[in-house]
């Protein structure tokens, strides 16, 4: 969900484009990232975004269960053990 309901979700721009040059493409590619504030909108459902987690990058394949959330999300930037 947004901040604001008037404010709609924030997708970076570079990314937006990145988007539709892949859904144009016959061959997607993984998308490589660093935004992990973007939100996951319907529109990346069926890619794989190569999200940076601050040392690297974690390959995420979106599904429709992960519309709503932030790519950072599904990159953990610290170890536990």
């Amino acid at each position: 969900m947004p901040r604001s309901s008037k404010k709609g979700p924030f997708v970076n721009e570079k990314l937006v484009k990145k988007i539709q040059a892949e859904k144009a493409s016959s061959n997607p590619r993984i998308i490589k990232t660093w935004a992990r504030g973007s939100m996951v909108t319907p529109d990346m459902i069926g890619l794989t975004f190569a999200v940076h987690n601050g040392r690297k990058f974690i390959p995420v394949y979106v599904t429709e269960h992960m519309v709503g959330h932030k790519l950072g999300e599904f990159s953990p930037t610290r170890t536990f053990h």
